[in-house]
């Protein structure tokens, strides 16, 4: 789905997380829009009514093909694409920035590595006999170059705030982090007060007013 907003000043790139698919994210595209911005949002492959079978790999090359649709097909430039990934779409968001140089990223709610996800999990088991989804997302995000936003939820049930900012102190300036109340899926609403502000900010300062 791409969504324009009038007299946009960029685009972002929107990665959603494991669960639901992207009719689940309109408020999230409504703040985008409210703050000035065209979304394109994608369905993974295996996910909503894209075929094919959800994996790791999977998600990277689909990530890769939204970017080239916005660069190739759309004429968008790379500094007009501001990459946003929530839980899972972190991990892929964070492996496509770290192999382009967007505007910026926001990684919300991410966590730090699909091994770390499954021993918080499952802690009294191996956690490479558990999941075949690596995600190194730490390792990405230190490899990032464009500015950074980490959003996270202090209350998030799923993934534990420790998580954020890890990856906030792992990767490089420039890097803001913002903190939210509320549970894993509607802290954004929750705290939509500081929440959609503190996004505001962020692409105010690397998209312009």
């Amino acid at each position: 789905w791409y969504i324009s907003a009038p007299d946009a000043r960029g685009v972002v790139l929107f990665f959603h997380g494991n669960a639901g698919n992207i009719s689940h994210r309109l408020e999230s595209i409504a703040i985008f829009q409210q703050l000035g911005l065209d979304v394109l949002i994608i369905d993974y492959r295996g996910y909503g009514q894209s075929t094919g079978k959800p994996t790791e790999q999977g998600t990277y090359k689909d990530a890769q093909a939204a970017w080239d649709y916005l660069a190739d097909s759309r004429g968008t430039a790379p500094s007009d694409i501001v990459i946003f990934g929530r839980s899972l779409g972190a991990a892929v968001g964070a492996w496509l920035a770290a192999r382009t140089r967007p505007a910026g990223v926001i990684v919300e709610s991410g966590f730090t590595s699909g091994a770390a996800m499954a021993k918080r999990i499952y802690p009294f088991y191996p956690a490479a006999l558990l999941t075949r989804l690596k995600y190194p997302v730490i390792e990405y995000l230190a490899s990032v170059a464009s500015p950074l936003l980490v959003v996270h939820s202090r209350d998030d049930e799923i993934i534990p705030f420790e998580m954020g900012r890890t990856l906030y102190e792992a990767a490089p300036q420039p890097k803001r982090l913002l903190e939210l109340r509320g549970d894993h899926n509607a802290g954004f609403w929750i705290s939509r007060e500081t929440y959609i502000p503190g996004l505001a900010a962020f692409f105010d300062s690397v998209l312009g007013s």
